[in-house]
């Protein structure tokens, strides 16, 4: 991925665009709206139970579940030299005290450099969920994890599911074919064989 790359190379020379590469990297990994990863402070992870607890999302208190990544991700962050150490929030901004206000421009250089400049932030949210849907994720889950409060919200990506199932499908009618000793492989073409005469005719 090459948006990965070019952030990771960037808090190799940390500057003003740090806060925003931190910024981008949670929104890819956790699939919060932008205005949750904002304001996201210190207090709200909760360590021991590997979730950040949102008191005030768009629909409410929001609990956002984590893996490993995120976790990593949260300890490089907390221990970077360049972070402000008294600022309450996950990412800082300019001023003392204060979460980062607008990322917008950062973002505009990062997907230049990356050349996907036709993708807005808020589709970082949108493949998070196109992820989960590859993995096998069902639609319930996936709304959990992004914190959608009606299930209709996250029925736009139920068409995504297709590709997943269908591999799902492929390996589990494989395995039963074999064991029953039918034919597994794909055919370009299927053409009945016909029996005739005692002899089995193509």
């Amino acid at each position: 991925m090459r948006l990965g790359a070019i952030l990771d190379e960037l808090k190799q020379y940390p500057d003003q665009n740090l806060a925003a590469v931190y910024c981008i990297q949670l929104l890819l990994l956790t699939g919060c709206r932008l205005s949750e990863i904002q304001t996201l402070k210190w207090d709200y992870y909760d360590r021991d139970s590997k979730t950040l607890r949102l008191p005030d999302s768009k629909t409410g208190a929001k609990t956002v579940y984590i893996g490993a990544a995120v976790i990593n991700l949260l300890a490089e962050i907390e221990h970077h030299p360049a972070r402000p150490k008294e600022n309450p929030y996950v990412i800082w901004g300019k001023k003392p005290g204060m979460h980062i206000k607008d990322i917008q421009n950062a973002w505009q250089r990062f997907r230049k450099q990356a050349e996907i400049e036709d993708v807005r932030i808020h589709d970082l949210r949108h493949s998070f969920a196109s992820f989960a849907v590859s993995q096998g994720m069902s639609i319930a889950m996936i709304g959990r994890l992004l914190g959608h409060s009606q299930v209709q919200t996250t029925a736009r990506y139920a068409h995504l599911m297709a590709e997943p199932m269908k591999q799902a499908a492929t390996e589990v009618t494989g395995a039963l074919g074999s064991l029953i000793n039918v034919d597994t492989q794909s055919q370009s073409r299927y053409r009945p064989a016909l029996r005739y005469g005692g002899m089995l005719m193509f």
